[in-house]
């Protein structure tokens, strides 16, 4: 085929595409249409309202958390601090490992 026979076959499965969606189009609405009657609606009617939202159980306004006090501390830089909670810090696990007891690094006040 040449590039002009092509064209023109493109063309024309772009028309039955366009026809094609089109009629989907058509019958998709009185299918919708048909559905609606058969409730006592029009298709308008339902277009134009606005979907009701279920009522929501008022819930009290999140306040911000507050961030955790560090529980534990770096003998050698008490800079380098931690909660006690999620990961083990670096430092924390190398004490431990050269034997100083948790206890031992608990910042108390």
């Amino acid at each position: 085929m040449s590039r002009k026979e092509l064209e023109k076959h493109l063309a024309d499965v772009n028309k039955a595409l366009q026809a094609a969606r089109a009629r989907d189009h058509r019958d998709a609405k009185k299918a919708a249409a048909k559905a609606a009657a058969e409730f006592g609606f029009s298709l308008g009617d339902i277009a134009d309202a606005e979907p009701q939202k279920p009522m929501k159980a008022k819930s009290k306004a999140k306040s911000a958390r507050k961030p955790s006090k560090p529980a534990f501390a770096n003998p050698e830089d008490t800079k380098q601090t931690w909660t006690g909670k999620g990961r083990q810090p670096n430092w924390f696990r190398a004490q431990v490992a050269n034997g100083t007891e948790p206890d031992a690094m608990r910042i108390t006040n």
